[in-house]
């Protein structure tokens, strides 16, 4: 499992929200932009049900990321993400190698957050707060864990790909959308832009 690096500070988080933005934007399709605040709260409302479900429901841990795969399906646009995390080298790929990467990729990053949510076991998520930040929207949260210092979530949620759907996080200022690219960017080099050699070491990682 590729290791998450430490907390950011808040400028630069900002920077790195803005970058989302984007991000975002250049990869998406243009679309009528007609979701509301609430609609962002009510997608993050669920999933972090689902989220205190998954962590509370006292499955071993291979069930639990079968659980978070679900979640990322259910809350997450994988699509975008996985699409942004290949970069430049996701434009050439065929319909059905961009499909076989985006379901190694859902897999990996579904065991790699799943894998932080497991932490805040024995506690709860709840939110802080939401608005609109450029086309999308940014909806924080914070995990109340026991014996420890709150930790604060970040969810970025647009629908632009047909429904409300987050396509970012943060967990203690770490952006999975550029952390992503960072790390996939790396694979596909170690392995000579070979997209069946990255999906084989993907699996291999978990």
């Amino acid at each position: 499992m590729i290791p998450m690096k430490r907390y950011l500070n808040e400028n630069t988080l900002n920077r790195r929200i803005l970058l989302s933005s984007i991000a975002y934007t250049l990869i998406m399709p243009s679309t009528a932009f007609a979701m509301t605040t609430v609609q962002a709260t009510d997608l993050v409302l669920r999933a972090i049900s689902e989220i205190n479900k998954i962590i509370s429901s006292g499955k071993n841990e291979k069930s639990m990321m079968r659980s978070f795969e679900d979640f990322f399906d259910s809350f997450g646009d994988v699509n975008t993400i996985a699409r942004y995390a290949l970069g430049r080298e996701g434009r050439s790929l065929s319909e059905d190698n961009m499909k076989s990467f985006t379901k190694a990729f859902k897999v990996y990053i579904s065991h790699k957050y799943g894998s932080r949510f497991r932490e805040f076991i024995g506690g709860q998520i709840d939110i802080k707060s939401s608005r609109k930040v450029k086309q999308f929207f940014e909806v924080k949260a914070r995990a109340l864990i026991k014996n420890k210092d709150p930790l604060e979530l970040i969810f970025l949620v647009s629908d632009r790909s047909g429904e409300p759907l987050f396509f970012n996080i943060y967990v203690e200022g770490i952006n999975l959308l550029l952390t992503e690219r960072s790390e996939i960017g790396a694979l596909m080099d170690r392995n000579g832009g070979d997209i069946q050699a990255t999906i084989t070491k993907l699996r291999a990682s978990l």
